[in-house]
């Protein structure tokens, strides 16, 4: 009984190996018409067999196939390829040149020569602004008086601080900087004239307000000093009497007109 398993298996793995065998070796059936089309649609040479195949059912085909074969367009195509030798080299001197161009233009960008040139000029007119707002209370303004002119003051802080940040060339930067420098000093010049005039109206209110501190009326002496006048004109109507006028004898005066 093991001497037959033995056997068997000796069998299997002989069958197993005679098919890998045969499975491992490649066979070569020539195919000659295949060899002709293959011929004809790669470099137009040989002929379409069976003829009265291709006569039958491909005859718009065969008398076309040796004309359209892939070794001419690949001949076109390479002829076509000097031709655009010349056109690589400029397109290539374009994109270098444009690259120098743009690596300036980077470089232009990054570093912000405009500030170095207008910062000074900015800073000082924001803070004289800032001293301006600072002066609203003091002068007679009202808390939102100073709440609106902060609000400027941090607009023109964050466009400052946006341009800085921006990717743009100098020139623009510094353009944007000079507006800005020019707005700021237009609304301090209205702060200005905005503080002058509450100063004015508080120190006018402070001089009536004194002035009617100080005053006591007295209609004692009110009366005591018109009374003097009125004696003062009676005198002189007097005095005037050699010339025109009569004098009655209850005292009164007369004045003939």
């Amino acid at each position: 009984m093991k001497q037959t398993s033995k056997t068997l298996t000796l069998l299997a793995v002989i069958a197993v190996q005679a098919t890998m065998a045969h499975a491992q070796y490649a066979t070569y059936n020539h195919d000659s018409p295949k060899q002709n089309q293959i011929t004809v649609m790669e470099t137009g040479t040989g002929a379409l067999t069976p003829e009265l195949y291709y006569w039958a059912l491909h005859n718009k085909y065969k008398k076309t196939a040796a004309t359209k074969n892939k070794l001419s367009f690949r001949t076109i195509a390479g002829a076509n390829l000097y031709g655009q030798v010349d056109d690589a080299e400029a397109i290539d001197s374009a994109l270098v040149k444009r690259a120098e161009i743009e690596a300036l233009n980077v470089a232009d960008r990054q570093i912000d020569l405009a500030w170095q040139a207008e910062g000074d000029k900015i800073n000082g007119q924001m803070e004289r602004f800032k001293r301006n707002i600072d002066r609203i209370l003091t002068a007679g303004g009202t808390t939102d008086d100073r709440e609106r002119w902060t609000e400027y003051y941090q607009i023109y802080e964050c466009a400052i601080n946006a341009t800085r940040d921006a990717y743009m060339p100098n020139a623009q930067r510094k353009k944007e900087y000079l507006r800005i420098y020019e707005d700021v000093a237009r609304q301090n010049e209205i702060l200005v004239c905005y503080l002058a005039k509450r100063q004015n109206a508080s120190l006018a209110s402070e001089l009536l307000n004194a002035e009617d501190a100080g005053r006591t009326p007295e209609k004692g002496s009110i009366a005591r000093e018109a009374m003097n006048r009125w004696n003062e004109s009676r005198f002189a109507v007097r005095g005037s009497q050699g010339t025109g006028g009569t004098q009655g004898g209850d005292g009164e005066e007369t004045v003939n007109r």
